[in-house]
């Protein structure tokens, strides 16, 4: 059984999209028990800061504290990776209902 869930928020060190070091950060694992029973693999979608230039499908975190943020961030489910129970550093918290149909409704948008 896999010990981390679908929506739940992890620490992972995530790659930028530029190839530069991987940089510590919160993301929300979107995939489903299956991949991780069958490969060991977990598909996540990055969290970033409020503070950084807004991306057209990026889901607005307005209440970091209920899911263990410092800090107000957004979800950008246009950068997802693939990574390994190793690198999860630790779990933070969980998606609430109402962010996870946003976060559903936008990976369907790209990924029917």
């Amino acid at each position: 059984m896999p010990r981390y869930g679908r929506w739940d928020v992890v620490a992972v060190p995530f790659v930028h999209i530029e190839g530069d070091e991987a940089k510590r950060r919160p993301a929300v694992v979107v995939s489903s028990a299956e991949l991780t029973e069958k490969h060991g693999l977990y598909w996540v979608a990055m969290i970033t800061s409020a503070e950084h230039r807004r991306w057209p499908d990026d889901i607005a975190i307005d209440d970091p504290a209920e899911i263990g943020l410092a800090a107000r961030c957004v979800i950008r489910p246009c950068k997802v990776a693939t990574i390994n129970e190793r690198q999860v550093v630790r779990r933070i918290g969980t998606l609430p209902p109402r962010l996870r149909n946003a976060l559903q409704a936008c990976l369907r948008r790209y990924a029917p």
